[in-house]
């Protein structure tokens, strides 16, 4: 079984080029993430290779900043909503969030961490009357994981401005009755402690039974966050869904496509000289502004400057302290050669031709039979990574329990 990093506390929600990041970069299969390899194409994706004329609204739409001194850091700020991706707490200070992401692992972060903020939460979950009536035990544990997550998500709305995603329970990725009725269970425990539900998001996995929970959750006024997209497929399908955030993970497509073939669309951003992972999210972003859906997109398993620079224009960007630290240390060179700009833009989306039967509405048929088979073996491994977070917070708190209070 192959168990994902575990996710950070801020997975919601820069540099002209110059550093590590030069614009004449390409990727091949032996050299993504690795070292240049030919000329760069820095082209707007739809279903095809763009001509130039894409290319030209693309230039033509770039936001340059103004002149201003500032860090590399201040500059990518204004062009895309930067979320350190830190499970420590002790960052916070230097890199204050405006989004968090409450998860089992952050769960188990703080139970592993002695001094750590929120034990005081956790605590208190243990103690929950509704969890100590349940006789079952496995179920009890459940209580107190979902009374867990709800008073550490408590506690993060307090500390960021922006909204809170919690992570719902991975053993119910195919379950779309059981993942409303976590939903609504997680619900009705934040309003017991005065958390309004527009500063809320519920992390689903992106199944075909999760977009249609979150499908039937967004028509309900309730914001949904699908995680765990690795393909076209689940992007379209779950921005069709009305879904409020969509996330992808960059760094993981590329570490995937450096040892495995067969996958269409991999294998088509490889032959064009593109990083699949970031050629999937360019994808994304444009049909999304194309068909005018509401999905925010979040990119997550950022590794590198180059990954930033790559991305500019994306609404959040889920970036590691080290880059956040570098980004921050480096002054920003505003002259003509190097003009931040955005690589991602509304407008030239508009501009990127999509075939008929992408924009048509999406069936499970379909769904499934376009998955591809990186996104297929992915999505399983994350779902799986996920339940062993969960069984393990779990049986911490069965040998925590009773806490003395109780």
């Amino acid at each position: 079984m192959s168990v994902t990093r575990p996710s950070s506390v801020f997975s919601t929600a820069i540099s002209p080029c110059r550093g590590t990041f030069k614009p004449s970069q390409s990727y091949s299969r032996s050299s993504i993430g690795l070292a240049p390899s030919g000329k760069w194409r820095n082209v707007v994706l739809g279903t095809r290779p763009v001509s130039s004329s894409g290319r030209r609204v693309l230039t033509t739409a770039r936001a340059e900043i103004s002149t201003a001194e500032g860090t590399e850091l201040d500059a990518i700020s204004r062009l895309s909503e930067i979320v350190p991706d830190s499970v420590i707490f002790d960052d916070f200070e230097r890199f204050p969030p405006k989004a968090a992401t409450v998860s089992a692992s952050l769960l188990l972060g703080i139970t592993g961490l002695p001094r750590a903020k929120y034990h005081g939460a956790i605590d208190s979950a243990l103690a929950y009357g509704r969890c100590n009536t349940i006789q079952s035990t496995p179920d009890r544990l459940t209580c107190f994981l979902g009374k867990a997550l709800v008073n550490v998500g408590a506690e993060l709305v307090k500390l960021v401005p922006g909204r809170v995603s919690t992570e719902i329970d991975a053993r119910l990725a195919y379950d779309t009755p059981g993942l409303i009725e976590k939903v609504h269970e997680l619900l009705a425990l934040y309003d017991e402690v005065g958390v309004p539900r527009d500063r809320l998001l519920f992390k689903i996995p992106a199944t075909w039974q999760g977009i249609e929970a979150a499908s039937y959750l967004e028509k309900e006024g309730v914001q949904t966050h699908v995680t765990l997209v690795y393909s076209f497929a689940q992007a379209a399908a779950a921005s069709q869904a009305g879904v409020s955030v969509i996330q992808l993970y960059i760094g993981r497509i590329r570490d995937w496509a450096r040892t495995n073939t067969g996958d269409k669309d991999v294998d088509t951003a490889l032959q064009m000289g593109q990083d699949p992972g970031v050629a999937l999210a360019t994808r994304v972003y444009n049909y999304v502004h194309k068909n005018g859906y509401k999905s925010k997109l979040m990119a997550a398993a950022v590794r590198n400057k180059q990954d930033v620079f790559s991305l500019l224009g994306l609404d959040y960007l889920v970036v590691p302290v080290k880059v956040l630290q570098s980004l921050k240390e480096s002054k920003a060179d505003f002259g003509e050669k190097y003009a931040f700009e955005p690589r991602l833009t509304p407008s030239a989306a508009k501009s990127i031709t999509f075939r008929a039967d992408e924009s048509k509405k999406w069936d499970q048929v379909r769904f499934t039979s376009e998955l591809g088979p990186m996104a297929e073996e992915m999505l399983a491994n994350g779902i799986e990574g996920s339940i062993a977070q969960i069984k393990r917070i779990e049986e911490h708190f069965s040998k925590i329990w009773p806490p003395p209070n109780v």
